[in-house]
């Protein structure tokens, strides 16, 4: 899959990660049509804020399905 990651202050790429998976009982993946970046984002690209380098950034996100763990009530 595809994602905006922090490399460092200032750099933030388009790179290709891994695909997610269910792990734990209250995992879910959605699938994302559009993202945006916040006001944390921009702490993270200006160094204001510590980061772990490859962090994903852009929490604001537009979704059009999902997959859910099997202990995840039905909506």
């Amino acid at each position: 899959m595809r994602a905006l990651c922090w490399h460092g202050k200032k750099d933030i790429r388009y790179d290709t990660v891994p695909d997610p998976i269910i792990e734990d009982p209250g995992d879910a993946i959605i699938e994302v049509t559009s993202c945006a970046i916040c006001g944390s984002d921009l702490h993270l690209f200006d160094g204001f804020m510590p980061g772990k380098p490859t962090s994903i950034a852009g929490p604001m996100s537009c979704c059009t399905g999902f997959w859910k763990a099997r202990s995840i009530p039905p909506l």
